[in-house]
């Protein structure tokens, strides 16, 4: 079974632990790999759509699981009970609706060791949720795989923990910034280019244009300052 380097990502960042839940399954790489490796002793794979969790099923069958891989058709965190799982992958899915997943949980969430959470669309906002309320922020990490780079989070609830920081860093990992990561520098590069493509397509003249593109250009400056960093 050949991951994915996203999905190899994710796996690297599981520590060893009783049992596992992937949230957003799909396939089932994720456990059906944690079990055949030894990470976990069991694992519970959860989907809202019933085709998906149907190929992981098969996947299972294929790789000789047994009970110690459960299938669950259901909502996020819903179909858990609390304390059931030391671990929860939440993966594929965009940071607004990982944040949501999370808030509609939080008792579930506080239960848990940790949690890998790997947005595939948003991370910024996903971010500043987990800064702002009382998130332990273990890790971050990042990866590219297919030209697309992903933010990973290693967390867990923590009372004390919220903190505000300027927006820019929301966007921008600070811990990745500091510990400058090998991905870091043509990261925030692709950023630098995307937000002059946007400004390129900003061509009118009225208040609101020229607000936007000043605050982009800002961006651009203080992101370019960073890239000087590294």
């Amino acid at each position: 079974m050949e991951l994915s380097e996203r999905l190899n990502f994710i796996i690297k960042n599981i520590e060893n632990t009783s049992v596992l839940a992937d949230i957003g399954t799909d396939h089932g790489y994720i456990p059906l790999h944690a079990l055949k490796s030894g990470i976990c002793s069991k694992a519970i794979a959860v989907d809202i759509n019933k085709e998906p969790l149907d190929k992981a099923r098969l996947n299972a069958i294929l790789e000789g699981m047994g009970e110690e891989l459960e299938f669950r058709l259901g909502d996020g965190l819903k179909v858990l009970e609390k304390d059931e799982v030391e671990v929860t992958v939440i993966a594929g899915m965009g940071g607004n609706l990982i944040r949501d997943i999370l808030e509609e949980q939080i008792e579930k969430v506080n239960s848990m060791k940790y949690l890998i959470l790997q947005p595939a669309q948003n991370p910024e906002v996903l971010r500043e949720y987990l800064y702002t309320n009382n998130y332990e922020i273990i890790n971050e990490d990042l990866c590219l795989d297919e030209n697309i780079y992903y933010e990973l989070f290693k967390v867990r609830r923590k009372e004390g923990e919220a903190t505000n920081l300027d927006p820019i860093y929301y966007e921008v990992s600070p811990k990745l910034l500091m510990q400058k990561h090998p991905l870091m520098k043509e990261y925030l590069i692709s950023k630098v280019e995307n937000y002059e493509k946007i400004n390129s397509f900003i061509t009118e003249s009225t208040i609101n244009s020229n607000e936007r593109r000043k605050s982009i250009q800002e961006k651009i400056d203080v992101i370019t300052n960073m890239i000087n960093f590294l």
